[in-house]
Formats: C-alpha cells, structure tokens, sequence
C-alpha cells in the first residue's frame, strides 16, 4: 500500500527533482501547454524518453526552486527563465539536440473540434461541396450567411466561406456547424515559446537556422561594416583591401599626371602611350583595367591585411 503524500511533502520531493535536473542539464525548451491533453503529453513523455525530461507544475514553485537552486550553488544562469513562467507552460530539460528535440515534440498535435468560447489559433475556411446533410437543413446555414444549393437531395455549400477568423471566439452556431461537417479545425501540442542554452535565452526560430543562412547574414554584416568604413575613412580589416586598392589608383594617377614614377607605374604610362597612338582610343580604359588587373595590388593588399587574396571592386 502506498503512502499518500502530504501537499508540504509533495513540494519537498518536486524541488528535489527539479533541483536535480538543474544540476543535470543545461538545455531546456519551454513550451506553452494549452489545451493539451494527459494522453497526448503522456505520449510526448515517450517519445523523448531517453535524452530528454519533461517538467510540469505550478510557475509559482518552479520559480521558488530555481531561486533557491541559484542562490545554494550560486548558478546565476537559471534565473533568465524566471520571465519566460507565465501561463500554462512546462519545461523540457534535454541532452540531445535542441533542433531535433523540437521538431520531435512538434510531431504530437492532436486534431481537436471547435469547441463554444475557445479563441481560434487560426482561421477556419468552411469548404465547398457536399455536405451530406438533408435539405431540412439549410435555415442553419443562412444563419450563418453560407450560401448553399440543393443538390441530390442533399444541402451543397456553393463557395469556400471564412466561418471563423484567427483571435475570435468560436460561437455555438459556429461549434455546432462544425461538429455537423465533422470538421475538427484546431490542432493542439506543446509550443516551443523560449530556448534556453547554457545561460543564453533566445527564439526557437534560429533553431531553423542553417549554415547558408549564417554566412549570409555574416556576409551582409561585413559588407555594412566595409561600407561605413569607406564611408568615414575609418581603417578595419574588411575595409582595408579596398582602401590598399583606391590608394593605389590614387597613387597611379599622381605619378601618370606628373614626372614622378615608380615601376608600376612605368607599366601604365607605356599603356597608356600605346592607347594614345589607337585613333579613337581612350587612355582611361587603360588605367582602368590595369588598376583591376594589376596581380601587383592583390599581392600588396594580401600581405597587409593577412588574407589569400583581395578582390578589388
């Protein structure tokens, strides 16, 4: 016979377990648990078994637990989920990978009908067709303003109808409709809100982040950088190449107006001499695609700001 536990010892034996699984794991997802039923987190148990934990249980003691967990191991890290306890929301506390985790827990939606005074998470479009319902029917569909016809014998909705739009509540007229299409519109399961990594709290959308997408943000990161830098004349390291390359026309186009020289720029005067005798010709295409060919300049640039090589633009 089991010993049935006291409200106070109960308390006792969840901070336990929570403090344990503090100790124990440093990533935790925390998800919104509306609407979903004991069977369907029972199976969500089971699907995770293995690598992961999941925690339900009033945000008031979650919150006193992990405050009293910082304030014994001075683990200050956990605090950052105090915020993220609002609403019916469950922790999952995991050693797999947090992607995976989440596209698992995503796999267990449940189908579920319109029920009276429930706000809807998305719109119900109301299709055309048969609807298998005898013509003594149709004044429950003018209610409605849903445009039907008699077909067969049986009540035929004519046109898709937006019956019920996203935030709204669904109403006993729109509940009943329903349930007589057989239509369940709604699904439910845990909804990832916040991840939590080692002290870090962010979105579960850059779990959908791929490495494409990382170089590419990187990429127009360096290229804001290397904009401003040019901008303002302020050297950095990926505005450098650019600023060694317009130096160097700068460099070119002193010594092709004066008499001072150096052996680059011997190589464009002769360039640019040999334009000048083309009738029609101009010399400014010459110093044009010498400055972007010149492998002189990526050479220079390279040993400067420590890279392979500079592609002048």
């Amino acid at each position: 016979m089991t010993v049935k536990l006291s409200k106070a010892e109960k308390k006792v034996v969840y901070d336990k377990k929570l403090c344990s699984l503090l100790d124990e794991y440093s990533k935790v997802l925390i998800a919104v648990a509306d609407n979903v039923g004991s069977n369907q987190l029972q199976n969500i148990r089971k699907g995770l078994r293995g690598d992961s934990i999941v925690l339900m249980g009033k945000n008031t003691l979650i919150r006193r637990c992990i405050k009293i967990h910082a304030e014994k191991t001075g683990n200050k890290n956990y605090l950052n989920l105090l915020p993220l306890l609002v609403g019916n929301v469950g922790l999952i506390f995991t050693k797999g990978d947090l992607k995976e985790v989440s596209e698992e827990v995503a796999k267990y939606k449940v189908g579920a009908p319109a029920r009276v005074g429930l706000v809807a998470p998305i719109d119900v479009v109301v299709p055309p067709g048969n609807t298998g319902l005898d013509p003594s029917q149709t004044s429950f569909f003018q209610v409605l303003n849903i445009p039907t016809k008699i077909n067969k014998g049986t009540v035929e909705i004519i046109t898709p109808v937006e019956l019920i739009k996203k935030g709204e509540k669904v109403g006993s007229s729109e509940a009943a409709l329903l349930a007589k299409l057989g239509i369940r519109p709604f699904s439910y399961g845990l909804i990832i809100l916040s991840v939590y990594d080692n002290g870090s709290v962010f979105s579960p959308e850059v779990l959908d982040l791929t490495e494409d997408d990382l170089i590419e943000k990187f990429a127009a990161g360096v290229s804001m950088v290397t904009s401003l830098s040019l901008a303002i004349s302020y050297p950095t390291l990926a505005a450098a190449p650019h600023m060694f390359i317009n130096a160097y026309k700068n460099v070119l186009a002193v010594a092709i107006a004066t008499e001072y020289t150096f052996p680059q720029a011997e190589k464009i005067k002769e360039y640019l001499k040999f334009y000048q005798e083309i009738p029609g010709s101009s010399g400014v295409l010459a110093v044009v695609f010498y400055c972007e060919l010149d492998p002189t300049v990526n050479e220079l640039a390279s040993r400067l700001v420590g890279s392979r090589g500079v592609q002048s633009s």
